[in-house]
């Protein structure tokens, strides 16, 4: 008889324990995907890092460049770029980003908005060279004419600073059939703007005093509409800051308009163009969003403001992520908006897949 209960005992006990098993597996969640954390992937393309266009990003994840992370309570959306591999179109930087299918005029109303943080920029790079330990994580890009880029926001923290600076950059869109004199004009929003550089390869300049730091969260709202692109920029423990710019008559059509800033920065290496009268008042434009890494391997003798030397590993994605040499950009939330008079985008992708 004693044979018997135990016999039925132990098999109670298999039986309760394989009930707690089934019943914690049915309580493991299987991450969500993007498109389940921001419902909006429907208007964009995915440029991955190694410069493939992965198409409607629904359902989707890519281990290496873009997935879903969990913390806390809250789902983020992550956007990995190496700072060497494949790049999209005529870039020399990588990206993971999105880019809208539909392309509209600076005349009709336009809005991107978004909540972020970023988790990683360049372990290494020149600290001479402007664009070194930097990420872009927004835009607004031209899909005709010279594909110029009347806004780009990005973050950039020099290694061995607790803080870095987010700030904002108009390109010129240039007069005329060549584009090489193009240059860009940075205007600081917290920290410092794109000139403040080191002194030499390894000394970065002065930490800025009213920085973000990696993994704070902030936010951007990007609203156009009548030819002018109103820029808001907030975080919970800094100033809201608001700009404005005219898309669609210049401010640079002339020898004496162009700042001193360019004329420091750009003019030493050749890029000294004027911006045609009416700016981006006849070409389309689109939304980028995501991780859009400024930092690349190649040479400063080459460009001093966006070519950094910074180690790649010949390429090596792994050998990147390992070390520190990749741009990573976690978003919370984000919304776009543009009118019914956008058309398609296909040509600008049809030119730089």
């Amino acid at each position: 008889m004693n044979k018997t209960i135990n016999t039925t005992a132990t098999i109670s006990l298999i039986l309760n324990a394989f009930l707690l098993f089934i019943n914690c597996s049915n309580k493991v969640k299987k991450a969500p995907y993007a498109s389940e954390v921001i419902p909006f992937f429907q208007h964009w393309n995915l440029i991955l890092g190694d410069g493939s266009n992965a198409g409607e990003a629904k359902n989707f994840e890519q281990k290496d460049f873009f997935y879903t992370t969990q913390e806390g309570e809250t789902n983020w959306v992550v956007y990995k770029a190496p700072n060497a591999g494949d790049t999209h179109g005529t870039s020399n930087n990588t990206r993971t980003e999105l880019a809208q299918t539909k392309k509209w005029s600076a005349m009709t109303p336009a809005k991107l908005s978004a909540t972020l943080k970023v988790m990683n920029v360049s372990a290494t790079g020149d600290a001479r060279v402007a664009a070194s330990h930097s990420v872009v994580v927004g835009q607004i890009h031209s899909a005709d004419g010279h594909e110029n880029e009347p806004l780009k926001i990005f973050y950039k923290k020099f290694p061995g600073h607790s803080k870095g600076s987010v700030f904002w950059h108009y390109e010129i869109n240039t007069a005329g059939e060549e584009n090489t004199g193009r240059w860009d004009f940075s205007t600081a929003v917290w920290g410092n703007d794109f000139a403040v550089v080191g002194t030499d390869a390894a000394t970065p300049p002065a930490e800025p005093e009213e920085g973000i730091a990696l993994g704070e969260e902030f936010s951007y709202a990007i609203e156009v509409k009548e030819g002018k692109m109103e820029l808001t920029f907030s975080s919970p423990n800094h100033e809201t800051k608001t700009f404005s710019k005219n898309l669609i008559q210049s401010e640079y059509k002339t020898t004496e308009a162009i700042p001193q800033q360019t004329q420091d920065l750009f003019v030493p290496v050749g890029q000294d163009g004027l911006e045609r009268e009416n700016a981006y008042a006849h070409e389309g434009l689109f939304f980028k969003l995501g991780s859009y890494n400024q930092t690349n391997g190649k040479s400063p003798e080459i460009n001093k403001n966006w070519c950094s030397g910074a180690e790649t590993h010949g390429g090596d994605i792994q050998k990147q992520y390992a070390d520190g040499n990749y741009a990573e950009v976690w978003f919370k939330t984000a919304s776009i908006f543009v009118s019914d008079a956008a058309i398609s985008n296909e040509g600008y992708f049809t030119k730089n897949d």
